[in-house]
């Protein structure tokens, strides 16, 4: 993990959370004007295999199933809190990992339905009718759902001890709402048919991945997480090795930790720029023999 975001860690997405809030409110007012919209943004793994290629990335825009608006609303700044809680403790990276995490495994478990129905759910199929019929409802499983239900998880994993207010009356632990919802789960993914099984499987995989990958950080609190990182950063500010420095003004991360550098293409050598001077710099170029 760490190797990776010393490589690709300017690449993340910041406040994500937000993002995934935005695209569910453009998700909303879509199906507030074309009701059955839905059905063309599913995760339908037949239709993408015949050339609907953008149902792999739309489905991230259906917001999970609310029929009151009002609860919906409250739902989603939920899920907007923790969501922007836990990417603050665990970083923006570690964050991103996470949820894209997610929604990859989402995309893989559907195709994995798909071929376990063709080797061995001839039955399923015949009972919709048809293959594109099977898959067009199944595809309804295969939703953000349980992407949100994965990042409560990880909030309840990291922050067991946190008191939310049940039915806005009854102050309760996250822990224990995480258990009953992990209970919940296992029913349903014993009870369910094969399309609850594969979609509970897939999208929530991700959670046991983190698990298995932060044993180290499970028994921290977020204050002893915030110290960690704390620590690390004053250790490279007093090496004084930066990662970054701008060739104009000659910042560096540890001077601006939010500012963005990049390297510029148009200049003859490795020379990079803060987010100031990336557009406004001469160009440097070698003098030609």
């Amino acid at each position: 993990m760490s190797s990776f975001e010393k490589k690709f860690g300017k690449y993340a997405v910041r406040n994500l959370p937000a993002v995934m809030i935005g695209c569910y409110a453009v998700g909303y007012v879509m199906q507030l004007i074309t009701p059955f919209i839905a059905e063309f943004l599913s995760l339908d793994p037949y239709a993408v295999l015949h050339g609907q290629i953008w149902r792999l990335v739309t489905w991230v825009l259906i917001p999970p199933s609310e029929s009151n608006i009002f609860f919906m609303l409250i739902m989603l700044y939920f899920y907007y809190s923790i969501g922007t809680t836990l990417e603050r403790t665990w970083g923006t990276w570690r964050f991103n990992v996470y949820i894209f995490e997610g929604i990859l495994f989402t995309i893989a478990g559907a195709f994995l339905m798909m071929g376990y129905l063709l080797v061995f759910g001839q039955d399923v199929i015949a009972y919709y009718g048809s293959m594109e019929m099977c898959f067009r409802n199944g595809s309804l499983f295969f939703s953000t759902y349980y992407i949100n239900m994965s990042i409560f998880l990880g909030f309840a994993a990291t922050f067991p001890d946190v008191s939310v207010l049940l039915m806005f009356i009854i102050p309760i632990k996250v822990k224990w709402l995480g258990i009953l919802y992990a209970v919940m789960l296992v029913f349903s993914f014993l009870q369910g048919g094969i399309f609850i099984k594969f979609a509970i499987g897939a999208s929530l995989f991700n959670f046991v991945v983190f698990f298995l990958t932060s044993r180290n950080m499970m028994h921290l609190n977020p204050k002893q997480i915030h110290r960690r990182q704390e620590f690390k950063r004053d250790i490279r500010r007093s090496s004084g090795i930066t990662k970054h420095k701008c060739a104009i003004c000659g910042r560096t991360e540890v001077d601006s930790p939010e500012m963005q550098f990049r390297f510029c293409s148009k200049c003859d050598g490795n020379y990079e720029y803060c987010e100031e001077h990336l557009y406004t710099h001469t160009h440097v170029k070698r003098t030609k023999m």
